[in-house]
């Protein structure tokens, strides 16, 4: 029997199309574990994946979708059992091995993790790939250091930045949340940011290597992190994240590194092992707060994905989507 898929099909000119589509179970990739898809989002990634590939697909046709969550319905693995609750995310599942943009998917049992207690799947696809980057990062400076005092979440209105805005407020933090888009100030404001400050402020301070003592972190990097960073004061930690709209670059010195202590922490959620993602997950399930999680979700099906990932691309996506994939 058939299922719906989002299909990405390549011409031979080059020009990528994505259209619902029915396939069958054998057409699955091979894998340990069949689940039955519940819920998946959209991130950066998943836009390129839906249009121009950005060097992540190699073969097609293809099914993105680089998280999702759902019930094992059959498993070649002790670990899972029919009827298990699930969630994978990273293991470059979306971009070279099909992903969660259909009802069905088989993947290797090491890439999942069970659902932690207080989330269902719907709501673990509200926090997702995105919501995972966050608490890897709000973890890492706890690791490094990092308390208490006032944060900086650039990026706030964006997916990871949301989440990242809504953890760090529930833990204590006076949250100052940078956006490039004034309209989400009480967007932001309601997942507990304190200040709203506007990027081109925060792009201003890379006149000067330096600047006043603001802020005792950073977080969720885009192109404002070097301005961030001017205005840090001691022994503080940048957190910047693997995939970001505003590209690779950061344009700043030396001197707040080597004057202020601040340190460059890179955030890699795909590769991370099982044991960081059931840590990060149980921290997910303790500190976030549902009811700002709810506020973030913005509700989309299969077919809605083919415009959701342009606009992504273009940076017009406010908070977390949650793809049903059955509706």
């Amino acid at each position: 029997m058939g299922f719906n898929a989002l299909l990405v099909r390549k011409d031979d000119e080059g020009k990528t199309s994505a259209a619902v589509e029915q396939i069958t179970e054998d057409q699955l990739p091979d894998g340990d574990v069949t689940v039955a898809v519940e819920y998946s989002t959209v991130n950066y990634k998943d836009g390129l994946c839906l249009g121009p590939g950005g060097g992540l697909v190699r073969n097609y046709p293809h099914v993105p979708g680089i998280d999702f969550a759902g019930t094992v319905e059959a498993s070649n693995d002790d670990r899972y059992a029919p009827g298990d609750k699930v969630v994978l995310t990273g293991w470059r599942v979306g971009e070279a091995h099909w992903g969660g943009y259909a009802q069905k998917a088989r993947v290797k049992a090491d890439w999942l993790v069970p659902l932690p207690e207080g989330l269902d799947t719907r709501l673990a696809m509200a926090v997702g790939t995105a919501g995972f980057t966050a608490m890897l990062a709000v973890m890492a400076l706890e690791y490094h250091g990092i308390k208490g005092g006032p944060v900086l979440v650039t990026g706030a209105a964006g997916g990871v930045g949301s989440v990242a805005v809504a953890i760090l407020s529930a833990l204590g933090h006076e949250v100052a949340g940078v956006t490039g888009r004034p309209e989400t100030a009480d967007y932001l404001k309601s997942l507990g940011a304190s200040q709203i400050v506007a990027r081109e402020d925060i792009n201003e301070t890379t006149k000067r290597p330096l600047e006043g003592e603001t802020w005792g972190m950073c977080g969720c990097g885009w192109r404002a992190d070097a301005g961030a960073c001017s205005g840090t004061d001691g022994i503080r930690r940048l957190c910047r994240c693997r995939w970001s709209r505003g590209g690779a670059g950061l344009p700043a010195t030396v001197i707040p590194f080597l004057l202020r202590g601040v340190n460059l922490l890179g955030i890699d959620s795909v590769m991370q092992p099982y044991e960081n993602r059931l840590r990060a997950w149980e921290r997910i399930s303790q500190d976030l707060p549902m009811d700002k999680l709810e506020a973030m979700v913005q509700p989309a099906t299969l077919t809605d994905l083919p415009k959701l990932g342009a606009d992504i691309l273009k940076g017009q996506v406010k908070g977390r989507v949650v793809v049903d994939v059955n509706a």
